[in-house]
């Protein structure tokens, strides 16, 4: 069974359309959703969690159609969203006595387990939390239920490097379940190449690809070189390029490139760059 199935979706706002969106987010794997500000992911998880209703399409969340069952899936669904809604005078201890009566799985040891590894405040009130506090709290309450599916939104945005790490060691840990999937969204797309099984790129509302990162790093490059040496390329190869003082950089599809020339390899946040201005 796959964890989520996202079929021809659709949601209009004026001056902004999610376009016919395609995704498949299979078991035990996690998806990493890459887009600029504006290019839909909010909107798209927000839908998902059927905070706000699609115009058309279908959402298939473990096996259910999200408008249909969503309070009964919400059990195992762990959700973090970028804005963390708690009521701002709950200490961390409070928070858990809540979620102990929220949630019928709420696991009160591995709780403050988390709240111990990612040194939360025993007693400092929601309010008085930082940004990155407030995150990292997040994440403790949505792997303290015994979820299946993770989603999560900007999940990263204000952690420091070390604790980014540690919550990306961690969410790799939840998917060693071939039970357990994560979507995730982040404007770092370091983390989401560190951790992500498959990578969907999002554009003004549309969907540019969504494939295997793996299979996206091997059938793609980045060759440097001159305007003449790059007339000895098939057209077909080239996918995007710009000049620059040094010469031309250009993303290339490696079966198509001869064997003569050096292919380095790219990196996913350089692939979405591309893509993107070719898509402009």
């Amino acid at each position: 069974m796959n964890a989520l199935e996202i079929k021809n979706l659709t949601k209009s706002y004026p001056g902004f359309t999610l376009d016919n969106l395609n995704l498949t987010l299979p078991s035990g794997c996690i998806m990493g959703l890459i887009g600029e500000n504006g290019a839909g992911k909010s909107t798209t998880i927000k839908l998902i969690l059927d905070m706000i209703h699609k115009d058309s399409g279908s959402i298939i969340i473990l096996g259910k159609d999200n408008t249909d069952s969503i309070e009964l899936t919400k059990e195992d669904i762990g959700v973090v969203m970028d804005e963390v809604g708690i009521p701002e005078c709950l200490t961390v201890k409070q928070v858990g006595n809540v979620m102990k009566n929220t949630f019928r799985n709420w696991d009160d040891a591995e709780y403050a387990r988390l709240a111990q590894k990612l040194a939360l405040p025993d007693k400092k009130q929601f309010k008085e939390f930082s940004r990155g506090m407030k995150m990292k709290l997040g994440i403790a309450i949505a792997l303290s239920h015994k979820a299946k599916l993770l989603i999560l939104d900007e999940a990263t945005s204000g952690l420091d490097p070390v604790v980014r790490d540690e919550v990306v060691e961690m969410f790799s840990d939840f998917t060693r379940d071939e039970n357990h999937s994560i979507l995730i969204s982040s404007h770092i797309v370091s983390d989401l190449e560190k951790l992500c099984d498959y990578v969907a790129f999002l554009h003004k509302g549309k969907l540019l690809l969504c494939e295997e990162k793996d299979q996206l790093l091997a059938e793609y490059g980045l060759i440097h070189c001159t305007a003449e040496e790059i007339q000895n390329l098939p057209a077909e190869a080239i996918k995007y390029k710009k000049e620059n003082p040094y010469g031309i950089e250009a993303m290339v599809l490696r079966s198509a490139v001869p064997a003569n020339f050096n292919v380095s390899p790219i990196s996913i946040e350089e692939l979405f760059v591309f893509m993107v201005k070719e898509a402009r």
